[in-house]
């Protein structure tokens, strides 16, 4: 099945080692797909991630931020510079750890996701995990949304429910949820992907 207007070229942004990018991956490589991860970005040019998506044939492009010092828009510059020469469409946050200054995400307004592990509007921000099981929640999960200036304000795409289980720590609670990352990601992108390709 080929989609009419071709695939959306996402470029995938990590700092790390890149399992929701895997998935992001494989997912796009899929024949039936409305995207493709046309490219993988790091701020951290030994992120783990990278010489994974070389793997698996997907150019990457590492921009180290140490040598911007403090001047974060100018580190911001030099990978939108790099999106634009690559004709990317779409990015999809994945683990990546800087904080994104308005330089970056207005130009990238309403085609820039995120996924967070929680069940927002519950819990933006940090030890997301440890916060649920001190509410004493029934359940956990994550969200994909679209990023904002805002702290993960941004518009809700997706979620997915992870229940919290008696015994449960941080740590067994965040794996589970990652896992249900790895599969609500890839669907949260492709059907936002395929609507843009609907109404372009």
């Amino acid at each position: 099945m080929s989609l009419p207007g071709g695939r959306v070229r996402v470029a995938v942004m990590i700092s790390g080692a890149g399992s929701n990018m895997a998935a992001l991956i494989d997912a796009g490589q899929a024949a039936d797909s409305a995207f493709e991860v046309a490219l993988v970005v790091s701020n951290d040019p030994d992120a783990g991630g990278l010489a994974i998506a070389a793997a698996k044939g997907i150019p990457t492009l590492a921009v180290d931020h140490r040598p911007f010092g403090k001047d974060r828009q100018a580190h911001e510059a030099a990978l939108q510079a790099g999106l634009e020469a690559r004709g990317i469409e779409v990015i999809a946050l994945a683990g990546y750890m800087r904080l994104l200054t308005p330089f970056l995400v207005q130009r990238w307004e309403g085609r820039m996701l995120n996924i967070h592990p929680s069940l927002l509007p519950r819990y933006p921000g940090l030890d997301t995990h440890a916060r649920a099981l001190a509410a004493g929640d029934v359940e956990a999960g994550c969200t994909v949304h679209l990023v904002t200036e805002g702290l993960d304000e941004g518009p809700i795409l997706d979620r997915q429910a992870v229940p919290i289980l008696p015994g449960d720590t941080p740590a067994t609670l965040a794996q589970r949820v990652l896992t249900a990352e790895h599969a609500l990601y890839p669907r949260a992108l492709a059907d936002f992907c395929r609507a843009r390709i609907i109404t372009s």
